[in-house]
């Protein structure tokens, strides 16, 4: 999902009104819809105060306020101003509508009213005084409401943005000297914005409702993206009736080494699990069995291996036959640093045709070598956590995590791979040009185990979309055609990979509201995926997204 600039917002507004059967006073009714059932999907709650601005921000809220009056024991309106002639047209259209009467604050020493107090007690207190283009600071009456809502008990939903908060902005919201409100959700419109996706507004859920205005009106110059379940519609469509295996592509999975079996067998429950329709796990002789005792859906291959049990150089031959038939390729877990591993996997890189997952030690073959990775012929996807990316591109792992976003981009551009850097707030950054950031995700994923069961997705998520769309627009040349064909598969392969790791965060936040983060192990993400496929299925039929939930 694009990430866009308050001025972006802006355009795509003024070209959705330009439109037949739309209108701002459209979009602000399907707003403060969008904010009804927000709160109603996430909060208990029985009483409301909803506190607006003089702007479309507040008539977003007065929507909110008269959806929720139905369903609520009791709902309180407050206003930052004298009367509805302060109001914009559109907020004041929709004061008109409203069924509740407003308290009218027109100075700081309104909020010691009586009325003011009993509202700001409200179970639920819905923030809409300034949203997107307000530029800090706050003054005057805002910066009084933004105070006593932070001192309020209820909690606290913002509308948009909290308010205080540059949209445009990327600093911690913690980091902000002016008033800001600190709220437990925020629902926003049309597209997140820069301070959704890197302000840390809340810990609570952040969802985006496009208000129907079409995608294609969505620019996006940055090519910044926020992985969500979008993506996961996308690269994961419902089956048709009529499906077969053959469809969703047969994953290799080349892993594994004495005593570490249980990587190789958590990659491939992991491809089977995220849709796969075939899998083979191949691993040394020794360990297949164990292998292969994970689950009887795996297809299991042995290869030759080292006197310490890891893969030797003479299972490339074996290996390359393996490739042939296959969709995606997974290389690397548990492979072990064996120098006759690494060198196998060195070759292998060199000639393997369909779209690769290059994880773990697959990628520790490579230290040293990054260059080599250039001259490989498939797509690519590199997966390190800071220390192998570190290793990988001779940086320190502290000037890699101080612009975790810059590094993953120079990362893939040095290789022309896609690359995933695991973390908080996981960046996938590809060939196509597009950086896509995850904010789903949690400290329980932090155990062995849980980068196995996302190479393995990635995976899957390759195998089943073959490289091969239409350009959108006719190619004037055969030369044109191939370029634009080039583009979209790219950005299709990428959209692929970022759709796998939200799908692969959602399922270990399922894990951890289960259970608890500290008991959290690999295989609940393999029993929790059902669950973050089922979240966003219901995101796409809703077209209501979530960054986090």
């Amino acid at each position: 999902m694009r990430v866009l600039t308050c001025n972006e917002v802006r355009d795509v507004e003024r070209e959705a009104i330009s439109r037949p059967n739309m209108s701002t006073l459209l979009l602000m009714q399907r707003a403060g819809y969008a904010v009804a059932r927000f709160c109603l999907s996430h909060f208990k709650f029985s009483s409301v105060c909803v506190v607006c601005g003089k702007g479309n921000n507040g008539g977003d809220g007065l929507v909110a306020a008269e959806a929720l009056r139905d369903v609520v024991a009791k709902v309180t309106v407050i206003i930052l101003a004298k009367g509805v002639s302060e109001l914009s047209a559109d907020a004041a259209a929709m004061c008109s509508r409203l069924n509740v009467e407003p308290v009218w604050v027109a100075s700081e020493a309104d909020f010691q009213k009586d009325a003011v107090r009993q509202a700001l007690a409200a179970d639920l207190i819905l923030d809409a005084i300034v949203g997107t283009g307000f530029k800090p600071p706050l003054r005057g009456l805002a910066g009084q409401a933004v105070r006593a809502i932070n001192n309020a008990s209820g909690t606290i939903v913002a509308v948009d943005l909290p308010s205080g908060v540059d949209a445009d902005s990327g600093i911690p919201i913690h980091e902000y000297s002016a008033d800001t409100v600190f709220a437990h959700g925020i629902v926003t419109f049309i597209a997140p914005k820069p301070a959704h996706v890197f302000g840390e507004l809340t810990t609570g859920p952040i969802a985006v409702s496009e208000l129907g205005v079409p995608p294609d009106l969505l620019s996006n110059p940055t090519g910044l993206q926020v992985a969500t379940g979008q993506e996961v519609g996308i690269t994961f469509p419902p089956r048709s009736r009529d499906a077969n295996k053959g469809q969703f592509g047969h994953v290799l999975v080349i892993a594994g080494s004495r005593g570490k079996a249980g990587a190789a067998g958590l990659a491939g429950m992991a491809a089977l699990r995220s849709g796969a329709g075939l899998v083979t796990v191949a691993c040394p002789q020794s360990i297949q069995s164990i292998v292969a005792g994970f689950a009887p859906e795996l297809m299991t291959e042995d290869l030759p291996e080292t006197g310490d049990g890891a893969i030797s150089i003479a299972a490339g031959e074996k290996t390359e036959a393996l490739l042939i038939g296959k969709n995606a390729i997974v290389l690397g877990p548990g492979l072990s640093r064996h120098h006759e591993t690494a060198e196998f996997a060195r070759r292998l890189v060199t000639r393997c045709h369909p779209p690769l997952v290059l994880d773990a030690d697959g990628l520790n073959a490579f230290e040293g070598r990054m260059s080599e990775l250039n001259a490989t012929p498939s797509f690519r996807v590199l997966t390190p956590h800071p220390g192998e990316a570190a290793r990988l591109s001779g940086t320190p792992v502290k000037e890699i995590q101080e612009d975790r976003l810059e590094a993953a981009r120079r990362i893939s551009n040095l290789t022309g791979s896609c690359v995933v850097l695991k973390g908080s707030r996981t960046v996938v950054a590809g060939i196509s040009g597009e950086t896509w950031i995850n904010l789903t995700g949690n400290p329980a994923l932090a155990k062995g185990g849980s980068g196995d069961v996302l190479s393995g997705m990635i995976g899957a998520a390759l195998a089943r979309r073959p490289a091969s769309p239409d350009s959108s627009a006719p190619a004037k040349s055969d030369e044109d055609h191939q370029r634009n064909s080039g583009k979209a598969s790219a950005f299709l392969h990428d959209l692929n990979v970022a759709a796998a790791v939200h799908l692969h965060g959602l399922a270990g936040d399922s894990a951890r509201d289960m259970l608890q983060e500290n008991t959290v192990l690999a295989t609940d993400l393999l029993d929790n995926l059902s669950e973050a496929f089922r979240d966003c299925g219901q995101q796409m039929d809703r077209r209501f997204f979530y960054l986090q939930k």
